[in-house]
């Protein structure tokens, strides 16, 4: 059967020169165009460059040749997998989010193999910032969850400057996501074995999702109203950003793996334990389809605990005054964490957060918080942050090609600058197609 030849520059490195390279295969990336121009600079950069897609989505933003095809379900995925790896000698493996299934079993045969794994993430520091991390990130990330480290590792780093101001592309990142998910759905039966890893269907979040997006306006007008009110009367609230269902954060990294026991307890211990003259504040993600009604669930809950005129659900999330402003945050493991400890505000996270360090978040219980919290230790913060961002950040985004630019530049070079934990392989003479002696399943994709 046929294979494709690995992608590689020949012109900048010529074969059989004894020059060294990597040999990066990706997995699947966020959507968009990301993975793709990260590809591309990497081969421009004298590497080689492998891909296999899982699904019609991943083929469509892929705009390199030499992509394979997996088109067999997840049992036979070790064996396949197993056999790129030998065949491309592969050094790096790149792929987004350390939870989707294939990727789990990836990055356990990669670890066998000592194959250098990078992970990238939305970024822990908002909003400028993705994350690449070795081996795991969020709560799987290698960084200790230890007060002494980050005040010793803090000395090698740089001063925190704030990142780069990205731009930023609802528009885009929403078309993106269509285009990406029509095509995995159209082009379904070329890849019969593939399961997604979301909860739901793409076309019922986009049904919920439209009622929501021509609401948009007046939520936002409404949630800057009621700031200025909350300022003007010295309202004293509480502050509970709510999570997707369906990300991985709370179903991988959150004991119940779903919101709504985390929205009862929190509202019950407020009403339990809470100052009677404040009001806890719940506000809705902005990716939120509604395909769960999370709002209503936690009206229902205040009825049920009596505190119903004390709670306020909003749509449009958590505004950076909405945060100053408040007298505590209440968090899973929400990248609104250390949002609000940079404004002084006091955090406790429910689940695994990789910033829930002592010093930094409220290590008591729930019940306690509301009277005996107090802000993050700076200095300890301006460490953890620092460090954060020296070791796993970088400056860019996936959504806008300015902030896709900046994303590969750094992304590439830290790449490039952390030796595979494999010993780069000599570049030798191959043939274009050689025979890889794939089983059927593992398709050569043809541009």
């Amino acid at each position: 059967m046929l294979a494709t030849a690995p992608i590689r520059n020949r012109e900048q490195k010529e074969e059989g020169s004894g020059s060294t390279v990597h040999r990066f295969l990706f997995l699947q990336g966020p959507i968009g165009l990301f993975f793709s121009r990260l590809a591309q600079r990497l081969l421009d950069d004298g590497h080689e460059v492998h891909r296999i897609n899982q699904h019609a989505g991943d083929r469509l933003f892929w705009r390199l040749p030499g992509a394979v095809d997996y088109r067999m379900g997840a049992l036979d995925w070790p064996d396949f997998f197993s056999a790129c790896l030998d065949r491309w000698h592969v050094t790096d493996l790149l792929l987004f989010g350390d939870c989707r299934p294939l990727h789990q079993s990836a990055i356990r045969i990669a670890g066998e193999r000592d194959i250098r794994v990078h992970v990238f993430e939305e970024g822990y520091l908002r909003p400028h910032w993705v994350t690449l991390e070795s081996g795991g990130v969020n709560a799987n990330s290698s960084l200790p969850r230890d007060v002494d480290f980050y005040r010793s590792a803090v000395h090698s780093t740089p001063p925190w400057g704030g990142g780069v101001s990205v731009p930023y592309s609802f528009v885009r990142r929403a078309f993106e996501d269509v285009l990406y998910h029509t095509a995995m759905v159209v082009a379904g039966q070329l890849y019969p074995g593939y399961r997604t890893h979301r909860p739901w269907p793409p076309y019922v979040e986009y049904a919920h999702a439209a009622g929501r997006f021509l609401r948009k306006p007046l939520a936002k007008r409404r949630l800057s109203h009621l700031v200025k009110n909350f300022a003007r009367h010295s309202q004293l609230y509480y502050l509970f950003p709510l999570q997707l269902n369906a990300d991985v954060q709370i179903r991988q990294h959150f004991s119940s793996g779903r919101m709504e026991p985390a929205i009862e307890e929190v509202i019950a211990s407020f009403a339990r334990c809470a100052p009677k003259n404040t009001m806890l504040v719940l506000t809705e993600h902005p990716l939120d389809t509604g395909v769960i009604d999370l709002k209503r669930f936690a009206r229902r809950c205040g009825e049920a605990h009596g505190v119903a005129s004390r709670l306020l659900c909003l749509e449009g999330g958590s505004p950076p005054e909405l945060v100053r402003q408040c007298r505590g945050m209440i968090t899973v493991n929400s990248t609104m964490g250390p949002v609000a400890m940079e404004c002084g505000v006091p955090v406790i996270a429910l689940g695994r957060a990789l910033y829930s360090v002592p010093g930094l978040t409220f290590q008591g219980a729930l019940d306690d918080f509301w009277w005996e919290a107090t802000p993050a230790d700076p200095e300890l913060f301006d460490a953890f942050r620092r460090v954060v961002a020296a070791r796993t950040q970088i400056a860019g985004g996936f959504y806008s090609a300015a902030a896709i630019e900046l994303a590969v530049q750094g992304a590439a070079h830290r790449l490039e600058h952390f030796p595979a934990q494999a010993p780069p392989v000599q570049i030798v003479p191959q043939p274009r197609e050689p025979d890889f002696g794939f089983p059927d399943g593992l398709h050569p994709v043809t541009q």
